[in-house]
């Protein structure tokens, strides 16, 4: 492992001592997705273009095919009842996969379908956030090649009690990652254009967006900006620290924005996740592999779960 930092922050305040990077699976064409499931002490992530859900257990130092033929999940996360909430580009839908049946929790949103949901996360009331850009309808091996119904790419909100669906941000050009502050008063999300844009356009960023009653956002305001690579999925922890993707590696920044530290992984990495038994394992997908890094911190969620 080796890692940059810059700014007053040094890297031994973010990663335990002696922490090393590991790669503990490898062999998938795009890894994205991962999450840590309490329930069997595993981390699952999607291989996109296999179309195929990949599973670790650290306990048993394996690595096994959770599920195939599954529809193109890419991002996912856990709900109170340690179901896992997933995002189906193939099925333009968000799923809940509660290890024996997979049933479709939101299709559409007045009377059209989505774009091909992304990345998900789950407020603490229950309710279901998720980004729906376009690349499962218009990038070959994502899923199915499809027409935008509503014109645009939305950051939706599925209520808990009627999973009735409103739209929460409309100002993001291709919404990717998205995370809540610990305190969930802020959303931040992700703007990936740049990932297809030509001549070198598009957006690389992440914003922050207060919430308003847990129903919706506004006041948005970019925090971060990569100057190469894609915040393509990222984690708050406890402390409010953003951990983003990039093609470096893994990029670490406060909570106003300001680069801490950055560690490198040597593929280019798509998302990450914190698990293992006590939440600080840093789980990363990179391009074709699984790596892991101890850290002294925990996924900002954790705190409204162990209540």
């Amino acid at each position: 492992m080796s890692a940059s930092v810059g700014g007053d922050v040094m890297i031994a305040s973010l990663l335990a001592p002696r922490a090393t990077l590991e790669k503990l699976a490898s062999g998938c064409v795009w890894a994205e997705g991962p999450a840590w499931i309490a329930g069997d002490q595993s981390v699952r992530w999607s291989d996109i273009p296999n179309d195929r859900i990949m599973q670790f257990h650290p306990g048993t130092n394996t690595t096994s095919v959770y599920r195939a033929g599954v529809g193109f999940t890419n991002g996912r996360t856990t709900d109170a009842t340690g179901a896992v909430v997933q995002c189906s580009h193939g099925a333009r839908a968000i799923e809940r996969d509660d290890g024996h049946t997979v049933t479709t929790i939101a299709a559409a949103w007045a009377g059209r379908r989505f774009n091909s949901p992304n990345d998900v996360v789950v407020h603490s009331d229950g309710s279901i956030w998720f980004t729906d850009p376009p690349y499962g309808i218009q990038v070959s091996g994502e899923g199915h090649p499809g027409e935008r119904e509503y014109g645009d790419n939305f950051v939706f909100r599925i209520d808990p009690s009627d999973t009735s669906v409103t739209v929460v941000i409309a100002d993001i050009e291709e919404p990717n990652g998205l995370a809540f502050s610990p305190d969930e008063s802020i959303l931040y999300v992700s703007d990936t254009s740049a990932a297809r844009a030509s001549g070198g356009g598009g957006n690389r960023h992440i914003r922050a967006y207060d919430t308003i009653d847990g129903l919706t956002c506004k006041n948005g305001r970019t925090i971060v900006s990569l100057q190469s690579g894609l915040p393509d999925g990222f984690r708050v922890d406890e402390h409010g620290r953003v951990w983003t993707s990039s093609d470096s590696g893994v990029q670490i920044f406060s909570p106003a924005g300001d680069h801490l530290a950055t560690i490198d992984v040597p593929e280019v990495v798509s998302n990450l996740c914190f698990g293992g038994a006590d939440g600080s394992d840093l789980y990363i997908t990179a391009t074709t592999s699984l790596y892991r890094i101890r850290t002294r911190t925990t996924d900002a969620s954790a705190l409204w779960r162990r209540k």
